[in-house]
């Protein structure tokens, strides 16, 4: 049974959302010194612009389940699409750094739940025999947001003014939401669900703690921080207190009882183990460009398509592949792909071709392909449907808690590798504002090929979890509660 017309229409609707939410993490990035200097903040105040998006979306991403039982799918994918489009023209507004952060926190909160209930939405109307081809279809902008936000972020900021970085959102957010309007289906509400309160309490502040100390490892290179030990050990204790909580079944937030499900538990290993190398890489990639090979935000993104391209080739094909012969054939194969085509990066020189550099992306985007989308397909083929909004939201953190987590090691290992190689005043802060590295590029070449020996080991560590992945294809319905 292939994708019918009803639902690719649905999943058009579902991937305008995704596309602006995902551009969003890594648009602005570009424009953090453009900002700086316009609003007249600190590069430390102003790097608040990401850190705080990304805190709002880890904060309101636990509520996804719940929010969908109560009020309904469509209901709340639009409200978070009306608030993610009323958080961005603000920001297009803004008149100070403060102002800027808090449209931010904004934006996050209605961005953080578009992708989890778009996902969730797209579940329930594919059924099982489907799932692998429809994520697919979502999953081509969750690889792509990375590589193309750069892109159209130097853009926007060289040609125009950062302020179109959030008005460009407003023309797509109002075709995503008329097309919401006509085409999301009408899902019946489950009852009055009440909200866990101890357990969003505990959880969503728990999950932003976590994250927030793994982004200050990025920032400062260090555990041993005071902000990242707060943040690190605050966190968890936080997030073990729900899991307490949890455990004793009392209408949670998010359902523990999932893991319970093979297919559930090592999909979610999967996603999070890939995405550590996932995330991870995608951090020190654009750095070895701009870095080591000095060129510019723009012309780094670009350098990074290959991956993208790769990606967007392998989805659809390992979707189909995926519902005829179940993930565990097709996952294990996708990482050992994605293992060829990072190796390449750990013989990094400072003038390895950039031919070699870009076919090596390429065959990592296949793999990449191969591996994300058909791993979170598995996670809900065996599900019943009314399983899947908790699913979707646990799923969602996990990738998330995932990526920060990439981002933090690979940095740390880095900053580690330049010092080692460069010395102690070669920190990574330090070079990215240096004007010429080119006396000290073939040690900076050997600190980034030595990072990426990490990326491969964190990559070949997804096989575990990969092989308990289900070996069959999927059931032909899902159950109906």
């Amino acid at each position: 049974m292939g994708l019918d017309r009803g639902l690719l229409r649905l999943a058009s609707v579902v991937v305008l959302g995704t596309i602006m939410s995902i551009l969003d993490t890594t648009i602005v990035n570009v424009a953090i010194e453009t900002l700086a200097r316009d609003l007249d903040a600190s590069l430390t105040a102003i790097q608040w612009v990401s850190t705080g998006y990304l805190l709002a979306l880890a904060t309101v991403i636990p509520l996804t389940g719940w929010a969908m039982e109560r009020f309904g799918g469509r209901t709340m994918w639009m409200l978070s699409v009306t608030l993610f489009l009323a958080g961005s023209g603000l920001c297009g507004l803004a008149w100070s750094v403060e102002s800027l952060i808090a449209f931010r926190v904004l934006q996050g909160f209605g961005g953080g739940m578009i992708m989890p209930i778009g996902q969730a939405i797209l579940a329930q109307a594919a059924g099982p025999q489907r799932m692998g081809r429809v994520m697919s279809v979502i999953g081509v902008p969750t690889l792509l947001g990375p590589i193309l936000g750069p892109v159209i972020g130097g853009l926007i900021v060289d040609n125009v003014s950062w302020r179109w970085i959030f008005f460009v959102n407003l023309p797509v957010g109002a075709v995503a939401l008329a097309l919401a309007f006509r085409i999301l289906p009408r899902t019946d509400v489950r009852g009055r669900s009440p909200l866990d309160v101890r357990g969003m309490l505990l959880l969503s502040p728990g999950l932003a703690l976590l994250i927030y100390g793994l982004s200050e490892v990025g920032a400062e290179g260090t555990l041993l921080d005071v902000r990242v030990l707060l943040g690190l050990l605050g966190g968890a204790a936080l997030l073990v207190g729900f899991a307490l909580w949890s455990l004793k079944g009392r209408g949670t937030l998010i359902d523990l009882s999932l893991f319970r499900d093979r297919a559930f538990a090592a999909a979610s290993g999967t996603t999070f183990i890939f995405g550590v190398s996932l995330f991870g890489a995608m951090l020190i990639l654009p750095l070895y460009y701009q870095v080591v090979r000095e060129q510019s935000a723009l012309n780094a993104g670009l350098l990074l398509a290959p991956q993208g391209i790769g990606a967007a080739l392998a989805m659809p094909i390992a979707g189909r592949i995926t519902d005829r012969v179940g993930a565990g054939k097709v996952v294990p194969f996708g990482i050992v792909v994605a293992l060829l085509g990072t190796g390449v990066y750990t013989q990094l020189e400072a003038d390895t071709s950039f031919w070699v550099l870009g076919i090596a992306l390429w065959v990592r985007g296949l793999g990449l392909g191969m591996t994300m989308m058909p791993a979170m397909a598995a996670a809900y083929q065996t599900l019943s449907r009314a399983a899947v909004p908790r699913a979707t939201s646990l799923i969602n953190i996990i990738r998330t808690v995932g990526g920060s987590v990439g981002t933090a090691v690979l940095t740390v290992v880095l900053e580690r590798q330049i010092t080692a190689q460069v010395g102690g005043s070669g920190s990574l802060g330090a070079l990215t504002g240096t004007g010429d590295v080119s006396q000290i590029a073939e040690p900076l070449a050997d600190a980034f090929a030595h990072t990426f020996w990490w990326a491969v080991g964190l990559t070949a560590l997804a096989l575990i979890p990969a092989f308990f992945l289900p070996r069959h294809p999927p059931p032909a319905a899902a159950d109906a509660d």
